[in-house]
């Protein structure tokens, strides 16, 4: 598929989406049926709207982008169904190769390949392989751009049903068809993680769970768990405060999500307030810097775990103005306060003397923008987004926040950097580079690189997150006293 350069899902500033945070939206179709997001509304509809997202997408645009385009009372079928195609974009499209010697028009190729992603696998289609291919003809009938190659879509799509083992068959002998990732990405992992590589691309291309954090401060996870239990929603809990439940639900539909009961957080997000603030001393108050904060699920985790006596004054930095209103809607309906700067992290000489005082930071907190890699079953148009050179440009800004915000860190305080990748050059790399240039800093144990699934996987799983969680890096960095 074409690659971009602007994907609102890991771009090079620092307004990248937080992909492991706050999946309220994303969590209000996946895990159901397409059929449940479109009552009453034609097969055929949904899967035109699927394939101009799908065009979309190939053209540039992020998957968010391309679904605010889709008609709101067909956009949670279409979403569910287009986030599986993306999953199977490798496939399809080296089975459409074999089926037309010419690429068709950018239309037609998109529902082509959307029809073939979504029936090449009887066991996992979302409807009968023969119900998508007449749905996806009827599409091509009725919209402009593919009318005239419908009966080529309905050729392709009749052999299809013919000659599927055979297709199937030609097509297991390419990786990208195999795994559903570009080349260049599953080279990367092979290289990465030897030992895991192909469980993360399996992983990848699975639904994530919908993960809650409980709020400490308003409930407790036996509390909350009684709550579910009373709509007949059941969940799993693990850690102190994280449950994952059984089955995804819109947000608005569990228990006291408006009141700030909980949060919708993945397993590995949830480990950096706890992992930063491990072992401070939170008898004297504390100064917490969140760089890159938006949309304020580690900054309001990090204020959950302050009680009562306990000071925690936390500043949350956003580049995007946009994206900063998402920190004060987070923090306002959990009942919180942080100070919300939109500011540079990388530029301190602009904010830190002027609205902090030229204080330094007992503990500061950088999620850093990154490729997105370890969230990839939650956005899976990123691996189709992505290009290889945006590893080193977002590594080179990785670096560059690194030195800006470690002269800010008092000298005992802490740092926590962590990426929602699976690469080591946004990972082991970037830390070890860093320590090599910082005699001052130390590495506190720190989990390292996170596998995306379930269970422990690298040795160093935190007791919090034996559930299933996203992939993520965290390395916990001291600056010694002298």
């Amino acid at each position: 598929m074409k690659h971009f350069r602007d994907n609102a899902a890991s771009k090079s500033g620092y307004g990248q989406t937080r992909g492991a945070d706050n999946h309220a939206s994303t969590h209000t179709t996946l895990g159901a049926t397409a059929q449940a997001g479109a009552q009453g509304v034609a097969l055929w509809q949904q899967l035109t709207g699927v394939a101009m997202a799908f065009q979309s997408i190939r053209g540039g645009q992020s998957g968010t982008a391309a679904l605010a385009g889709v008609d709101a009372a067909i956009r949670p079928g279409v979403q569910a169904l287009l986030f599986q195609a993306l999953r199977q974009a490798g496939r399809a499209e080296a089975l459409r190769r074999q089926l037309a010697t010419r690429t068709p028009p950018p239309a037609a190729d998109a529902l082509l390949c959307v029809a073939l992603a979504l029936c090449w696998n009887p066991e996992e289609a979302p409807y009968e392989p023969f119900t998508l291919v007449n749905q996806a003809v009827e599409a091509a009938k009725n919209h402009a751009a593919t009318r005239a190659q419908a009966s080529f879509i309905n050729g392709c799509l009749r052999r299809f049903l013919r000659e599927r083992d055979e297709l199937v068959a030609t097509t297991d002998r390419d990786p990208v068809a195999r795994w559903n990732h570009p080349r260049w990405w599953i080279d990367r992992l092979r290289k990465d993680h030897p030992q895991h590589w192909e469980q993360i691309l399996r992983v990848n291309n699975t639904h994530a769970p919908m993960t809650l954090r409980v709020n400490r401060q308003k409930s407790s996870v036996a509390q909350y768990l009684k709550a579910l239990d009373a709509i007949n929603l059941g969940a799993n809990a693990f850690g102190e405060m994280a449950l994952t439940l059984e089955r995804p639900v819109p947000v608005q539909q569990l228990p006291g999500f408006a009141e700030g009961w909980v949060s919708v957080q993945d397993a590995a997000a949830q480990y950096a307030a706890p992992l930063l603030l491990q072992g401070m001393d939170m008898s004297q108050p504390l100064r917490v810097l969140d760089a890159c904060a938006a949309p304020g699920g580690k900054t309001a985790h990090l204020l959950e775990m302050a009680s009562a006596n306990v000071r925690l004054d936390v500043t949350a930095l956003e580049i995007d103005a946009t994206r900063s209103t998402r920190i004060d809607e987070t923090l306002a309906r959990l009942g919180l306060h942080a100070t919300v700067l939109v500011a540079d992290a990388a530029r301190p000489q602009d904010w830190w003397q002027q609205h902090c005082g030229g204080a330094r930071f007992d503990a500061i907190l950088l999620d850093a923008p990154c490729t997105a890699s370890g969230i990839v079953r939650r956005h899976p148009d990123v691996r189709w987004l992505r290009r290889e050179s945006d590893i080193a440009q977002l590594a080179a800004l990785q670096t560059q926040l690194l030195k800006a915000l470690w002269p800010l860190v008092r000298p005992g305080g802490r740092l926590l950097y962590c990426t929602c990748s699976v690469f080591r050059a946004e990972g082991d790399g970037q830390v070890q580079t860093f320590l090599a240039n910082n005699t001052d800093a130390l590495l506190l144990p720190s989990p390292g690189h996170l596998i995306p699934g379930k269970g422990d996987t690298n040795g160093s799983v935190p007791d919090n997150l034996r559930g299933d969680h996203d992939g993520f890096f965290y390395a916990l960095l001291q600056k010694s006293i002298h």
